[in-house]
């Protein structure tokens, strides 16, 4: 039996199909929100993520005395997308998330109960182009997980008032349309094989990007380097498969950008996997030596997180093997080991303040303990030999030679045995400057020998290209409409988040800043609620 027709049907139940319901709801309207996903994963790939956002002139950044703008924001954004000026849709969106993030996120989620850390972080800070010119990633206090479980919340009152039905485990196949105007859809509920049918005055692609299939990436692939199945891990949600992609394209939507992405050079495969080839996004250790799969150091400059994560990917594109190796020890891993997401960061998504301040001066080593014990990609010994015998067992080959890693790292440890003022290491420079920003500084260590006893054991992470976000999608206006080629509104059509590129089918261009997916999706739902309360009033209006 299909459900009776309704104002507004919303396609995906991620942060931005979840925060556009709960908005339009509010103002009366009746909702009919559909996703593939069971009921206890609602939320998408929100629900596992870190949190962090993008956000400039908020309380945090003024405490601290950061001198940000909508303007210098501007700047570094476009400075880092290269948006061309025939972008026009992407470049009104990132004006219109300049201007507006301030009021259209970080209010509405602080009026609504949220809250962040008070410490800013400073990444994507450029490599051989300026990236962000002042700290502004904002962590959200509880993680994506209590965003997506707090906009469940609030939305149930509504579902009770009848205003609000949510179908999971339906899978979309077909848009509807009768006249030139979009009303409904159709799909199979998975969990029967029943087909159904809904219908409403307008529909909203919320489905995610494409990165979830990764026949899409290899087919977009937007490096110059491999583009092997094989070397890639999925971090992406599997249902965002882009199949509402190109069904709003049969109906004349215009799909750009398809090759911009955001990816991680850092991943390992998921201990606990939620699904077939799932990894886990490291945020990698600032200290350690990052070498290819002979153990040889990369270069000639070193790969060090917190600059340009896109370089990082294109060079790792170039590599012999699809895989890399970390070389730190105990106590690197201990202070700077990171796993991106919600579920391996228990003291923030937990409001743990304790923990996390423990943490912080320290050392995570429960982390550190917990991977050892159930990541195959973790290892440790006590000396060199040690270590390479068990990174050779891993993959399979004898690509690493206890001399060449050896070499290798007494090379880089011998800067230490002269005074500081005569360190010569590009990575030492790196350190040392991410070092200058205090909430940076607590996560890094004073830089040091690998070797150093007391701080022993050795470690090797091996480490794999791991796939992420979709920076282009659907191509939409200002007030989220779909737009056909001709840069016309296919009417009752809309899409957001991360289906529309984030705004505009690509607002970041080629890189972001990072921090600038979660904002968006909140972004992209407000400014599609609010064209659609303002046109359904104007009906109305018009009817009375």
């Amino acid at each position: 039996m299909n459900p009776a027709h309704s104002h507004s049907l919303v396609i995906g139940a991620g942060v931005s199909g979840l925060l556009l319901s709960l908005e339009l709801v509010r103002t009366g309207q009746k909702v009919t929100l559909i996703d593939r996903d069971s009921a206890d994963r609602i939320g998408g790939l929100a629900r596992w993520a870190f949190g962090g956002m993008a956000l400039c002139q908020t309380d945090e950044q003024q405490k601290s005395g950061i001198p940000d703008s909508p303007e210098l924001l501007l700047k570094d954004w476009l400075g880092v997308g290269k948006l061309k000026s025939t972008d026009i849709w992407p470049n009104k969106w990132a004006e219109v998330y300049a201007r507006e993030n301030k009021t259209q996120v970080y209010d509405w989620l602080k009026a609504e109960g949220f809250r962040f850390l008070p410490a800013v972080s400073w990444p994507e800070r450029g490599d051989y182009q300026p990236g962000n010119s002042v700290p502004r990633y904002h962590i959200l206090w509880g993680t994506g997980r209590e965003l997506v479980e707090k906009l469940v919340e609030k939305l149930q009152p509504f579902m009770t008032k009848g205003l609000l039905e949510i179908h999971h485990e339906h899978r979309v196949d077909h848009l509807l349309e009768s006249n030139g105007i979009v009303c409904g859809v159709s799909g199979v509920n998975e969990s029967n094989q029943q087909t159904f049918n809904m219908t409403a005055d307008r529909v909203v692609v919320a489905t995610g990007g494409i990165n979830g299939s990764i026949e899409q990436l290899i087919k977009h692939w937007p490096h110059q380097g491999r583009t092997t199945q094989q070397d890639v891990l999925n971090g992406a949600h599997p249902n965002s498969d882009g199949a509402m992609h190109y069904e709003a394209k049969r109906l004349g939507a215009n799909l750009t950008h398809l090759n911009s992405m955001w990816n991680y050079a850092a991943g390992i495969s998921h201990p606990q996997a939620h699904f077939p080839g799932h990894g886990l996004s490291l945020v990698p250790c600032k200290s350690a030596l990052w070498m290819n799969h002979r153990g040889e150091r990369i270069g000639p400059d070193p790969m060090v997180t917190g600059f340009d994560t896109s370089q990082l990917c294109e060079r790792l594109s170039h590599l012999e093997r699809p895989w890399t190796w970390h070389i730190l020890n105990w106590k690197i891993a201990c202070k700077e080991l990171a796993i991106s997401g919600s579920e391996h960061n228990p003291a923030i998504a937990d409001h743990n303040l304790p923990r996390l301040i423990m943490e912080l001066l320290l050392g995570n080593k429960a982390l550190v303990k917990r991977m050892l014990a159930e990541s195959e990609d973790f290892l440790v010994a006590d000396n060199v030999s040690g270590l390479v015998k068990k990174m050779n067992e891993l993959t399979g080959t004898q690509d690493v030679e206890e001399q060449t890693l050896q070499s290798e790292i007494d090379q880089y440890d011998a800067q230490y045995l002269r005074p500081e003022k005569f360190w010569n290491d590009d990575q030492i420079r790196r350190i040392q400057n991410i070092r200058q920003w205090k909430s940076d500084k607590l996560r890094t260590l004073y830089p040091q020998a690998i070797t150093k006893k007391e701080n022993g054991p050795l470690m090797a992470i091996r480490l794999r290209y791991i796939n992420r976000k979709s920076l282009g999608g659907i191509q939409t206006d200002l007030s989220c409409q779909v737009l056909n080629g001709d840069n016309q509104p296919i009417t009752g059509l809309y899409a957001i988040g991360e289906a529309a590129g984030f705004g505009g089918g690509g607002v970041c261009g080629k890189s972001t800043l990072e921090g600038t997916f979660l904002s968006c999706c909140i972004l992209t739902a407000r400014k599609c609620a609010e064209a659609i309360t303002e046109t359904s009033t104007e009906t109305m209006v018009e009817a009375s």
